[in-house]
């Protein structure tokens, strides 16, 4: 993945359309609330689970990001799941990944 769309992960964190964490993304993807869900590489395999399921049923495109960069990049650091919001950011953010 390029710089380009590491820094507008972070645009879409400061522009509050991340919902970063476990229970809040799974809410948002099941309230049809997510244009797209990123999971970093170190996420342990039961989140994986879980989230590659609950966006395969409700046909939310799921992003495996590099392990560790997640966090980072919106400013929450040890974060391992993120929705953004529906948008043009996101629609940004989908053409970029």
């Amino acid at each position: 993945m390029n710089e380009k769309a590491w820094g507008l992960i972070g645009l879409c964190a400061r522009a509050g359309q991340v919902v970063s964490g476990e229970g809040g993304c799974e809410a948002a993807v099941r309230g049809g609330e997510a244009a797209l869900v990123l999971l970093d590489g170190d996420a342990a395999p039961n989140l994986r689970k879980r989230f590659t399921d609950a966006c395969a049923f409700r046909q939310v495109p799921l992003y495996m990001l590099e392990a560790g960069r997640l966090g980072q990049a919106i400013g929450k650091p040890e974060r391992m799941v993120a929705a953004v919001k529906p948008g043009a950011l996101a629609a940004k953010l989908q053409s970029l990944l």
